[in-house]
């Protein structure tokens, strides 16, 4: 399957993938280099053999705009089969995205993903948010330690973690059902977020095993997806006691 993360940018993104070994070359900005929190990162770029080049200016490099000073190559992280996103925990619990757009969103749910001690994400690989370097930026490291199943239809992954005997849920803010004390939340699960805007499309809430709502006071619209993803997740993670 084919990798993601091989351009990255941030110091918080790029240390964790030095500390991962994957990073092949560094490059940083003149002025920022003489940070001690630069001058670490670069110390790691020595012990873990990547090549480091200073240069005046990274911007041109940059996939966004506040690139830190700093820029990397590396060997991407490889994508995972859904069979297998499954298999690795006797319980999964899972965040699916439903063509999530805003890269910054889906790095924020990474991140919320792996506070909430979360197993995997799925994420579409049509019309969604690129996997590059501005989500794992936004993610601060998380997608390293966070296994990723890219699919080519939700629909679809939805129905073959339902044969996985994985339980799915919608967030849908008009549903009648809290998302609150569903009994469920204790057995394997995978919590389907929709697009910023959009929600979840019809044909995904359509197969899900239920819909339902997270709470909020009357007349306030609806969350951000990142918001939502990691209200649900974080309420998983207290139903299961897995928070410290």
């Amino acid at each position: 399957m084919p990798g993601i993360g091989d351009r990255l940018e941030g110091i918080h993104a790029v240390t964790a993938a030095l500390h991962a070994g994957r990073v092949v070359s560094l490059t940083v900005e003149r002025g920022p280099a003489k940070s001690a929190e630069i001058q670490s990162l670069i110390a790691l770029a020595d012990e873990t053999g990547a090549s480091v080049e200073l240069v005046a200016d990274v911007s041109s490099l940059a996939a966004t705009s506040a690139p830190q000073g700093v820029v990397a190559t590396a060997r991407p992280l490889p994508t995972v089969s859904l069979g297998d996103l499954v298999s690795r925990a006797a319980r999964p619990a899972l965040i699916v995205l439903d063509h999530a757009e805003d890269p910054r969103n889906v790095g924020a749910i990474a991140r919320s993903a792996r506070a909430a001690a979360f197993d995997g994400m799925v994420v579409s690989s049509r019309r969604a948010a690129p996997l590059g370097a501005t989500a794992f930026k936004a993610a601060v490291g998380a997608f390293e330690q966070l296994p990723i199943a890219v699919v080519g239809s939700i629909a679809d992954a939805v129905r073959h973690l339902q044969d996985l005997n994985v339980w799915t849920i919608a967030l849908d803010g008009s549903a009648s059902d809290s998302f609150y004390g569903l009994r469920i939340l204790d057995e394997p699960v995978a919590v389907v977020v929709g697009a910023e805007g959009r929600g979840v499309s019809r044909l995904v809430t359509e197969r899900c095993d239920v819909v339902a709502r997270l709470p909020m006071a009357a007349g306030v619209e609806s969350l951000n997806a990142g918001v939502a993803a990691a209200l649900a997740m974080f309420e998983i993670a207290r139903a299961r006691g897995a928070l410290s």
